[in-house]
């Protein structure tokens, strides 16, 4: 019997606001796509990433202009070939891990020869807003071994004190979403250094960060926006320490976990991260971020209502995912 392929739109309410440098929202959109198959099914979900153009729209168009080759019995490998990196193939992807294993009564990381997941330290993330408010948010998740505070204005300096002295047992990650500038790294970079800043993600915009080759780094830099896929990682070395992947970006697993292979083997460290999703878009990503540096999973944590059954959050420390809800 051929497969049967499901795509369905689902908001989740965000607790609050998530903001960033390029802006807020209040609801995680994502797709989900069901793969059915003798009675078995298999889950992915992914999250559009408007940064680069994708829609709930667009990609549900992508995945649909897939169709006769998914339900036809399309392979992982296959996928890389028909689809290109980005959400749509994501949602493609991880189901095609999620039914094998079902089909198979093996978890994916059995399947992917990965040893089998053991539970995380997440960050969490704080938004950006004025220091009083980014203050006032890392003041009651100090407890938290790790956050991610998100920054990228002209000058955020006193953000990054207001956190740092009111975290002042937390490593901190700050993600600037490109948001610096040429003008302005340095001064950025040696408060960072000043702080203890454990690292900063994607300070430039991605294309115009060739200065990062050519300046101090006291505080070592990750790719984000950056880094796609392993084409990306020749002309990052000397700019970046460290590389985000994410599964959304990458378009899948099996591609995510090549581009980690590749990338340490060049010698970056690797962050796994992720886009504001529910616990079907993490779980995957947990099996990439086995021993990674650095892992920014905590999706599930800024919603005021995650799927069920979902991923397990005991503090800051994520679980890996039941059967039920994939691999």
């Amino acid at each position: 019997m051929p497969r049967h392929l499901l795509i369905e739109e689902e908001r989740f309410p965000i607790a609050g606001a998530f903001t960033i440098a390029r802006g807020s929202k209040t609801q995680a959109e994502v797709i989900t796509c069901t793969l059915i198959e003798d009675s078995v099914q298999g889950r992915g979900e992914c999250v559009p990433y408007r940064r680069y153009g994708e829609t709930l729209e667009s990609v549900r168009l992508q995945i649909e202009t897939a169709r006769s080759a998914i339900e036809n019995g399309i392979s992982r490998q296959e996928l890389l070939g028909a689809m290109q990196a980005g959400a749509a193939r994501n949602a493609v992807d991880c189901a095609l891990w999620d039914l094998q294993a079902k089909q198979s009564g093996r978890s994916v990381s059995d399947l992917a020869d990965l040893n089998p997941p053991q539970p995380l330290e997440t960050a969490f993330t704080i938004s950006l807003g004025e220091p009083e408010k980014m203050a006032t948010d890392a003041r009651d998740n100090a407890w938290r071994p790790l956050l991610k505070v998100k920054v990228g204005t002209e000058d955020d300096r006193s953000r990054m004190a207001a956190v740092a002295e009111t975290a002042p047992n937390s490593r901190i990650i700050l993600d600037a979403n490109e948001g610096w500038t040429s003008s302005n790294i340095e001064m950025h970079l040696a408060e960072a250094a000043r702080l203890g800043i454990a690292l900063i993600e994607q300070p430039l915009p991605a294309g115009s960060d060739d200065m990062l080759g050519r300046i101090a780094r006291p505080v070592p830099v990750c790719a984000d926006e950056s880094v796609h896929g392993v084409h990306d990682l020749a002309e990052l070395r000397g700019r970046y320490d460290a590389i985000n992947i994410k599964l959304d970006k990458t378009g899948g697993l099996t591609a995510a976990l090549d581009l980690r292979k590749s990338a340490e083997a060049l010698g970056f460290q690797i962050m796994v991260g992720c886009m504001v999703g529910t616990s079907l878009s993490m779980a995957p990503a947990i099996l990439l971020a086995q021993g990674a540096a650095f892992v920014d999973l905590d999706g599930p944590l800024l919603l005021a209502k995650d799927r069920e059954p979902g991923l397990t959050y005991t503090g800051s420390i994520v679980s890996p995912p039941v059967s039920t809800l994939w691999g």
